[in-house]
C-alpha cells in the first residue's frame, strides 16, 4: 500500500526553524514532527539559502512556505505533443503511414536539429499514445504499431514446403563480400504465405540497402516462384543482379532456371536458419502491417504490392542514420555506375 504524502504545515516550517536555530539535527526534528527524515532533508535542502546569500541567512519558515505554495501552484509545461497540436497532428500522419515512433523521432532530430520544439523522442510518442483517453483515436493510433512476439511461431502448419533440391549451392561458399553487405547487388528472398499455403507473394530484400521488392505468384508453385522472380529481377540494373540467398523452399526447384534467365547466382541457408536471411525475415513482419495472416494473397494485384513495397521504400531507417532504402539504394546504383564508366 502506498504511502500518501502530505505538505508541511506552517507550524511544522515554523517548528523546524527553530529547532534549527537551538542547533537540533534533522533527525531530531524528524522524530519531533513525526516525520520521516528524508521529508525534513527534503524541505532543508529545497529552502536553505545557498552560502553568501544576501539578506538571508539560515532556514526560514515564512519565506520557505511561499516558496512552497509557489511551485504547487506553477502552471505545468504544456505538452509538446498535445491532441490538438501541430506535432501530434505530423505524428499521426506518419504512424498511419506505418512507421514506428523510433523512425518519427529519428526522422524529426534529423531534419529540425537545432529547433528541439519541433520534435519528439520515442519514447514521447509512446508514452502520448498510451496516455490518450480511451476511444477511437487511442484504438486506431496504438493498431498501428508493430506488434512483437516473445517467441517466433513455425513457418507453416500446412503443407510441407521443405524438400531435397538438386544441384543446390550451400551459402557457405557464398563470396564473403555478400556477408560483410559492402557490395550491392546481393539479395535474399522469401515466399510469404497465404491463408491455407495456396497463395503467395514474392518477397525480394537488396541486403545493403534493405530495398524490399515484392512479386505477384499465381499459386504457391515453383513455376510461379521462376516466373514472378523472373520478371521481377529482370525488371532491375544489370548490376544490381549479383546472387540470391534463399531457403531450401520447395517453390525454388527451378532455381537454375532462373539463374540462366537472370543471371543471379542462388545460394541456399541451411534448414531450418532463418537468421541466415535475417534482412528478408524482418521484412516479412514489417509486410504483415500489410498483408495479415490468414490473408488470400491471390486476390493482391501486382500495383497493390508495388505500393506496399514503395511504403516500406521511403520509411526511414536506422541502420542508414534514418535515411530511406530507396535513397540509399539508388546513391548505391549511381556510385556503381560511375565506378563501372570509370573502367571503360
Amino acid at each position: 500500500m502506498g504511502t500518501h504524502y502530505e505538505q508541511l504545515s506552517a507550524e511544522e516550517r515554523a517548528t523546524i526553524m527553530l529547532m534549527a536555530n537551538e542547533g537540533k539535527s534533522l533527525r531530531a526534528m524528524a522524530r519531533t514532527l513525526r516525520r520521516a527524515p528524508s521529508t525534513i532533508s527534503r524541505e532543508w535542502r529545497r529552502h536553505i539559502p545557498p552560502a553568501g546569500a544576501p539578506g538571508r541567512s539560515g532556514y526560514d519558515a515564512k519565506l520557505a512556505g511561499q516558496e512552497a505554495r509557489r511551485c504547487r501552484f506553477k502552471p505545468r509545461r504544456s505538452s509538446k505533443l498535445a491532441v490538438d497540436g501541430v506535432l501530434f497532428g505530423v505524428v499521426e500522419h506518419l504512424l498511419q503511414e506505418g512507421w514506428s515512433p523510433g523512425q518519427i523521432a529519428g526522422t524529426m532530430k534529423m531534419m529540425w536539429p537545432d529547433s528541439p520544439d519541433r520534435r519528439v523522442s520515442a519514447e514521447t510518442i509512446y508514452t502520448c499514445l498510451y496516455a490518450l483517453p480511451r476511444g477511437a483515436l487511442r484504438q486506431e493510433l496504438i493498431a498501428c504499431l508493430r506488434k512483437a512476439h516473445s517467441a517466433r511461431l513455425p513457418r507453416s502448419r500446412g503443407t510441407d514446403r521443405r524438400g531435397q533440391l538438386t544441384d543446390m549451392v550451400s551459402i557457405h561458399v557464398r563470396p564473403p563480400e555478400v556477408d560483410d553487405r559492402v557490395l550491392p547487388g546481393h539479395w535474399e528472398g522469401d515466399f510469404l504465405k497465404g491463408a491455407g499455403n495456396r497463395s503467395a507473394v514474392g518477397v525480394l530484400v537488396e541486403r545493403s540497402s534493405r530495398l524490399v521488392l515484392l512479386a505477384k505468384m499465381d499459386d504457391a508453385t515453383a513455376a510461379s516462384a521462376l516466373t514472378g522472380y523472373t520478371l521481377k529481377l529482370s525488371g532491375i540494373a544489370a548490376p544490381m543482379r549479383q546472387s540470391l540467398t534463399y531457403d531450401q523452399g520447395k517453390e525454388m526447384a527451378r532455381h537454375a532456371e532462373l539463374t540462366a534467365q537472370t543471371g543471379v547466382k542462388v545460394y541456399f541457408c541451411d534448414p531450418h536458419s532463418p537468421w541466415q536471411r535475417g534482412s528478408c525475415e524482418n521484412t516479412n513482419g514489417l509486410l504483415r502491417q500489410y498483408l495479415p495472416k490468414g490473408t488470400d494473397l491471390s486476390v493482391c494485384s501486382q500495383q497493390q504490392l508495388d505500393e506496399i513495397a514503395e511504403r516500406l521504400n521511403q520509411r526511414p531507417r536506422t541502420i542508414h542514420g534514418y535515411f530511406p532504402p530507396i535513397s540509399v539504394y539508388r546513391a548505391m546504383l549511381e556510385r556503381l555506375n560511375q565506378s563501372i564508366g570509370s573502367v571503360h
